[in-house]
């Protein structure tokens, strides 16, 4: 864990959900201190009742909203309210960044448009989420999700389009303003000068597209749904299940790799037939692949197999439920937790995935 490398810096979070917290708590794992202003009129962040039905109904905040708010100074506010007003100028006074994702108009309705914050505070590092560029819509991760092409190719093969179980276009969207405020922060070390930094929703969305963009960029061929297959590579995102009715998922990405997972299934053969020798034959023919490799799999326990594989350098795993990941020594190292003012202890993962050695 990085608990220091950012101590004295000041982070000032004027944002809900997912998105701008999750950036708020990213430095708060630093060793930032980070002030989480809450609307104290409405209640505080919305996600402090989005609640499974396994939750108590008694608990102040919900686990979606202990995701993202570890470590921080939580300050109620109403900014309708002059001395409320005033007591968040004396936070911005001392901070180096602010964090917000205002809904349309509420930045002119409290006198907090980055552009006047900047004059008056010419070293503060400004964050921006925005939903999309051009559009004052409310922009929650599943509408980006529909917006940006993402549930299209999400999904089976004539299934209807498929979300992610996760929010990830706000995860990918604080990546992106973590990125902008570290590079801003690196630059006032030089100028001393403060900076806005904006990314939207949308746009991140767009990023993330990578290769699947790229296929319809260069081929005007639009992607379509695959399921867990990768369009490029076979048997990738193929899942097998083994004699003891183990689900494993296969990602071959390499002739050699396909040499090597048939020398494990002792089928040397099925490398040699013509029509499985390469990649590009192996895409083509994926529904007989599968066919092959479901049966040889059917022979083999789990394990037993799986070990053999990643001797081989066979990229495969088994398809594990989130109780045998979370119950792992590695997750449980990255498990965060606080007590909370009523005396629970709350849990979350940490939001950070990197080591630093030698600062």
């Amino acid at each position: 864990m990085l608990t220091d490398t950012l101590k004295g810096l000041k982070v000032v979070e004027l944002a809900t959900v997912l998105a701008g917290p999750a950036v708020g708590m990213f430095f708060a794992e630093l060793g930032a201190e980070v002030v989480k202003i809450e609307n104290k009129r409405t209640g505080g962040d919305p996600t402090r009742g989005w609640k499974s039905a396994h939750e108590s109904k008694e608990d102040p905040a919900s686990a979606y909203y202990h995701s993202v708010n570890w470590h921080k100074q939580i300050v109620f506010l109403d900014l309708g309210e002059s001395s409320d007003r005033s007591l968040l100028t004396e936070y911005l006074q001392s901070a180096d960044v602010l964090i917000v994702n205002f809904k349309e108009g509420d930045a002119q309705k409290f006198d907090l448009k980055s552009s006047v914050l900047l004059e008056r505070y010419p070293s503060l590092i400004i964050g921006e989420i925005h939903g999309f560029d051009s559009d004052d819509r409310v922009a929650y991760d599943a509408v980006l999700q529909a917006e940006s092409g993402m549930m299209s190719i999400n999904g089976n093969p004539g299934d209807d389009p498929l979300k992610l179980p996760i929010a990830f276009i706000d995860i990918l969207a604080a990546h992106q303003l973590k990125e902008g405020v570290l590079l801003a922060l690196w630059k006032r070390e030089k100028t001393g000068r403060g900076a806005i930094v904006s990314t939207s929703l949308y746009q991140s969305a767009l990023a993330s597209l990578i290769n699947q963009s790229s296929t319809y960029l260069n081929t005007n061929v639009v992607p379509s749904q695959l399921g867990s297959l990768h369009p490029n590579i076979a048997p990738y995102g193929e899942k097998v299940l083994s004699k003891d009715q183990q689900p494993i998922l296969l990602a071959v990405g390499t002739d050699g790799q396909f040499r090597n997972l048939c020398d494990v299934l002792e089928k040397q053969s099925l490398s040699t037939e013509r029509k499985y020798i390469t990649n590009a034959d192996r895409v083509k023919n994926r529904i007989d692949l599968l066919s092959e490799l479901t049966a040889l799999f059917s022979k083999q326990d789990a394990s037993t197999v799986l070990s053999k594989l990643h001797q081989a350098k066979v990229p495969a795993a088994k398809i594990r439920k989130l109780d045998e990941v979370l119950n792992d020594s590695p997750a449980k190292e990255m498990v965060l937790e606080q007590v909370e003012p009523n005396g629970k202890i709350s849990k979350r993962m940490a939001t950070i995935a990197f080591k630093i050695e030698r600062i």
